[in-house]
């Protein structure tokens, strides 16, 4: 980059790589480096974070519990329209990452920064999601993405740049794969894990128990939905954030949510990923189960034709929009009725709708019955049966025909 650099943001977590890009940005741009930090529900210690971060040449430094926001306004919108990324990834680190460059470039304007920057390498697919919703709410933002630029290509150099510097790094072993975590999911990918062939071994999982390991013993749960998002567990309100560590919880104990995945990735390579999320995984079936008794049937084949898309929206990063926005608002006009009670058994690595029922619920006993009923003619079946045979019937006559 040829422009001059006066103040950037920096996504920082504080580990190796993202201290070394601290300081790297300072001494290649000779610039001020204000560092952001989001708790999304990482579970990771951010009390040492800021003092890190100043030691290591931070002007100022920014930690944001972003939880309650991060589940409210973008898990469950996400999850009304039932998200699954090629039929199998509930896209937790896709969710997550517009939310955190949001927040980073709220920052930015609050302090005047001209450039943001991020740790996320060349190859994947958080490059491509932190700049499109950066440029797509803040078009003149400067960018650096160290990965792509620097020659400090390996965790050796890294540990050295560290050393020369005085910053302070992990002395724990490297684990021989990479994570991501946030309240939604953990992933794992690379190292051990880019043969597709090998097994991950049980010691990497980390929200859920293995099924073998799991209770013998089903438990049953209730949840409430109410326009879509849920509301309650075993009737018990609670706010969307601490819904959905119950959630996690109780998915974890039982095995739920695991998934070992080869998925495309949008800048053009396959990658071989392996998943935990049992609080997502529960939330999908359940809704599922709550919309299949309160969605009209043209409804709800007109939006699961629509889920692959707007997956693949998120997936590769275009959460700011406009075709994302305009498919929330359908989507979200589905769900007004989608109001009920969904009753679930957790047991095993399954979880299993047990009962449904909704004030909304269009499901009728009287038509759907097979005992005698006023209000269907089941010879009315034979004419709508013979229209829709027509034209199956005209195609094998001109059959014969020929």
């Amino acid at each position: 980059m040829s422009e001059k650099i006066n103040k950037v943001v920096l996504a920082y977590s504080g580990g190796l790589d993202t201290s070394v890009i601290l300081r790297w940005l300072i001494e290649k741009y000779d610039c001020e480096v204000i560092c952001f930090s989001a708790d999304i529900g990482q579970e990771e210690e951010l009390d040492t974070i800021e003092g890190k971060a100043i030691k290591t040449g931070a002007s100022r430094v920014y930690i944001d519990d972003l939880q309650e926001e991060f589940i409210r306004d973008y898990v469950f919108p996400a999850f009304r329209a039932n998200v699954i990324y090629e039929g199998q990834y509930l896209l937790g680190t896709s969710i997550a990452r517009p939310l955190i460059a949001k927040r980073q470039i709220e920052i930015a304007k609050t302090e005047g920064a001209d450039t943001v920057s991020h740790g996320a390498t060349g190859k994947g697919n958080d490059q491509v999601r932190f700049e499109l919703a950066y440029y797509a709410l803040k078009p003149d933002i400067k960018i650096v993405a160290p990965w792509r630029i620097w020659d400090l290509t390996s965790r050796t150099a890294l540990m050295a740049f560290a050393e020369k510097h005085g910053i302070e790094v992990p002395t724990t072993p490297k684990k021989p794969y990479s994570t991501d975590r946030n309240m939604l999911h953990i992933s794992y990918e690379g190292g051990i894990l880019e043969d597709p062939w090998h097994a991950p071994s049980e010691d990497i999982f980390t929200l859920t128990v293995s099924p073998r390991n799991a209770p013998d013993e089903a438990e049953e749960i209730e949840i409430r939905f109410e326009q879509g998002d849920p509301l309650a567990i075993n009737g018990k309100d609670m706010s969307p954030a601490v819904l959905f560590k119950e959630l996690n919880r109780l998915g974890g104990k039982h095995g739920i949510g695991r998934a070992d995945i080869v998925e495309n990735r949008f800048v053009g390579m396959k990658s071989r990923g392996v998943y935990e999320t049992p609080g997502g995984t529960i939330l999908r079936i359940a809704h599922i189960a709550m919309e299949s008794i309160t969605m009209d049937r043209e409804v709800v084949h007109l939006r699961d034709s629509l889920i692959p898309r707007y997956s693949e929206m998120i997936y590769n990063g275009f959460w700011f929009s406009p075709e994302r926005e305009l498919m929330q608002k359908m989507i979200d006009e589905s769900q007004k009725d989608v109001s009920g009670v969904v009753r679930l058994a957790l047991y095993k690595g399954n979880c299993t709708v047990l009962g449904r029922k909704s004030d909304t619920s269009l499901y009728s006993e009287d038509f759907a019955t097979f005992e005698d009923d006023s209000v269907y003619r089941q010879d009315d079946a034979e004419g709508f049966i013979k229209l829709n045979a027509l034209r199956l019937r005209i195609r094998e006559m001109n059959r014969q025909k020929r």
